[in-house]
């Protein structure tokens, strides 16, 4: 028999959340000229936020994940 350890959920502060954001390694390799890599850096920014953004933001991404909009904010 063997025990099973259940997820945890750790509650940060605002201010833990602010220094991950600002933190450029926790970043990935961000290619500001790829739409697909800044919609999955705003995903990793919106998960760390931990509030809710709005359907503008999340519509944002899915059109860079597609491709329908550039990064420059263009179609």
């Amino acid at each position: 028999m063997r025990r099973l350890v259940s997820r945890i959920r750790v509650s940060l502060s605002e201010e833990t959340r602010m220094e991950r954001l600002a933190d450029p390694s926790r970043w990935g390799d961000v290619d500001e000229n790829d739409p697909r890599s800044i919609a999955r850096f705003m995903k990793k920014m919106g998960a760390e936020v931990g509030e809710e953004i709005g359907d503008d933001f999340h519509e944002m991404v899915e059109e860079l994940e597609s491709g329908s909009l550039s990064s420059e904010g263009e179609e």
